[in-house]
């Protein structure tokens, strides 16, 4: 389930290039995947009698949840498929990919944990990996603002995950998972449409389809896989398992679109994965999940 759920995230980045092939704008990609994930969850939690959950929230988890969306997710997703108009499908995935050690530098600048030999090293295996990456691509080859719109949804989901930390302890996931969608629907959806950028009617009927494709599997399955696969091999074995949406992402972009990585962008491709096993190498296998892992993916 994990790795089904890491290569249905991978194929995020193919579904939307091939949407705006097809007369996808940013603004309505955004609108229609975050709209559709947010029904499929919504309808999740009444089919599992999770309402009376929903109304029993705080305020304060209610809003939270709700900004996380609105504001902290949209802006990630924002970048991330703003960058992907600009710089190719692979090359993105694995600049995004650098999270996971900004997240365990960031939780160390916070007090949160402390530095120790293992971090140390993820972050140099990752920092080392992204400029072996970015410096691959050849002088005047790597277009400066989408590789810099990639670095900015990594940090942006690194400050998504620490503040969705506590919120994620206390919320069931599905029930979590709908309300955020529902916020980056409205600020996105109001977003687009402000911006000139909400065009639905410019898609043909092949691009409803990848956005349909997007949504339903690289949004609603690829979260609901993640927590069936996290309650079944605990948060470590999860994490590690996840590094094979990179993997996937470079595949399919070489297959459908001829992406080619060089060897030293693949050199540090391998590195920036290798740093998520890393960070977890030492850690022991919890019984139960937890809010960490589960905020990694409240959705991706």
């Amino acid at each position: 389930m994990c790795l089904a759920s890491g290569a249905a995230f991978g194929a995020m980045a193919i579904f939307g290039k091939l949407a705006y092939d097809e007369g996808a704008t940013v603004g309505t990609l955004l609108a229609v995947r975050f709209g559709l994930a947010a029904l499929v969850f919504w309808a999740m939690v009444l089919a599992g009698g999770a309402a009376r959950e929903v109304r029993a929230l705080s305020r304060r988890d209610l809003g939270t949840a709700l900004a996380l969306g609105a504001c902290g997710y949209a802006l990630q997703a924002g970048c991330f498929f703003a960058a992907l108009t600009r710089i190719d499908a692979s090359l993105l995935s694995l600049v995004l990919y650098t999270y996971p050690a900004i997240v365990a530098a960031a939780a160390v600048a916070l007090g949160r944990e402390r530095i120790d030999a293992r971090r140390i090293t993820a972050l140099a295996l990752a920092s080392g990996g992204l400029g072996l990456v970015v410096a691959g691509a050849g002088t005047g080859a790597l277009d400066a603002v989408g590789a810099g719109l990639g670095l900015l949804a990594a940090c942006t989901y690194t400050t998504y995950i620490l503040v969705s930390e506590g919120v994620a302890g206390r919320v069931r996931p599905t029930v979590l998972s709908a309300i955020v969608c529902t916020g980056a629907t409205v600020s996105l959806t109001a977003g687009g449409a402000l911006l000139g950028e909400l065009r639905p009617g410019a898609l043909t009927a092949a691009g409803w389809g990848w956005l349909v494709c997007l949504g339903a599997v690289s949004t609603v399955a690829a979260i609901s896989l993640f927590f069936a696969g996290l309650r079944r091999v605990g948060p470590t074995a999860a994490s590690i398992l996840s590094t094979v949406e990179p993997v996937v992402t470079v595949v399919l972009a070489a297959l459908v679109f001829g992406e080619v990585l060089g060897p030293v962008q693949l050199l540090g491709g391998a590195l920036v994965i290798a740093a998520v096993p890393v960070l977890h190498a030492s850690r022991v296998r919890l019984r139960a999940p937890a809010a960490d892992a589960e905020a990694e993916r409240v959705p991706a």
